[in-house]
């Protein structure tokens, strides 16, 4: 699928330009309830990426809306963060 048709996290239902944007660099969100949408991650450094992780607000994860998923990479995978679960 081309990038710049996938979703954004953090990006409204009604927002003018909900996809991935030219000169950005993005993750891919894999497992839980974000699975399928680009984490922008332009503003981190490389090894961030690798050794990073975050805590994302979603109102689908386990405990309601609100609710944060942990997302993070797993070695070999980069490009890639994956979900380890929810917290409330």
């Amino acid at each position: 699928m081309d990038d710049l048709r996938r979703r954004v996290y953090g990006s409204d239902h009604d927002d003018p330009s909900p996809y991935a944007e030219p000169g950005h660099e993005y993750l891919d969100l894999v497992g839980g309830p974000l699975d399928g949408l680009l984490l922008d991650v332009t503003g981190l450094t490389p090894e961030e990426r690798v050794t990073g992780g975050a805590l994302l607000i979603t109102n689908n994860g386990a405990y309601g809306p609100g609710v944060r998923s942990d997302y993070e990479p797993r070695p070999g995978d980069p490009g890639r963060w994956h979900w380890q679960g929810d917290m409330p």
